[in-house]
């Protein structure tokens, strides 16, 4: 199976990809970021550095034909690109909707008509968060602006596939706080705050990466997996292939 992992440097597509490589029914992984990706550090034994290729994307707005030629025969995408609340005010309010929707709009506008040897829709997961809203009547207490963004593009990608006449199959992939095992006591404790205030569910970065990779390469357990779902899903692919 050739997977494309949409944020490839990012703390979850980079631990995606880490475990992608020791997958054995992952033939290829497909990087798809603004700069090159080499392999991450601390593989597992049965690791096959040889499945990985770094594909370049300078505009993730506009593919290339060069970079289209490099991602065609995909069976499945997992868009990790978005922007957290806690970046938002490092740009603008237009940055981030295109950074958290637009690109991920664009990926699977672009990658699904792409040749494929598959006859089996592609598979394109969408991580987004739990408090994202699709009912855009609504109006969420906390960071309503970005909860209503984050469930349109939810929405829309939704929408793709459902007018793809069977070319695509989407899952929304809605996580709580993503937790780094590696980072240090300040940072967990600052989770522990968020967490007790905002009432959201938590998830380490293996056990989420598990999770959307099991779903990518096996199929959808459901249209919308939730927190809870990764955890479970998550934890037992890393029991199964520890």
């Amino acid at each position: 199976m050739r997977i494309i992992v949409g944020g490839s440097t990012g703390m979850v597509g980079t631990e995606i990809i880490r475990q992608a490589l020791s997958h054995p029914d992952v033939s290829t992984v497909l990087a798809l970021g603004r700069r090159e990706v080499s392999a991450p550090s601390d593989l597992g034994p049965n690791a096959d550095v040889s499945k990985l290729k770094s594909v370049v994307l300078k505009d993730f707005e506009n593919y290339t034909d060069d970079v289209k030629s490099q991602l065609q025969g995909a069976d499945a995408v997992i868009w990790t690109i978005g922007i957290s609340p806690a970046k938002l005010k490092s740009m603008s309010w237009e940055q981030a909707c295109k950074i958290s929707r637009d690109y991920a709009i664009a990926g699977i506008q672009n990658i699904s008509p792409l040749p494929r040897d598959n006859t089996k829709p592609l598979r394109f997961i969408y991580m987004s968060g739990t408090k994202a809203e699709r009912d855009q009547t609504k109006k969420p207490l906390l960071l309503r602006e970005y909860c209503l963004m984050r469930g349109d593009a939810e929405s829309r990608i939704l929408e793709y596939a459902q007018h793809s006449n069977g070319m695509v199959e989407a899952c929304i992939a809605k996580a709580g706080i993503i937790q780094d095992p590696k980072v240090g006591a300040m940072t967990k404790m600052g989770h522990v705050v968020i967490q007790t205030i905002s009432g959201l569910g938590k998830i380490t970065v293996p056990t989420i990466s598990a999770a959307l990779l099991n779903q990518a390469v096996y199929g959808f357990e459901k249209e919308t997996i939730h927190n809870e779902d990764m955890n479970r899903l998550g934890q037992k692919a890393l029991a199964l292939y520890k």
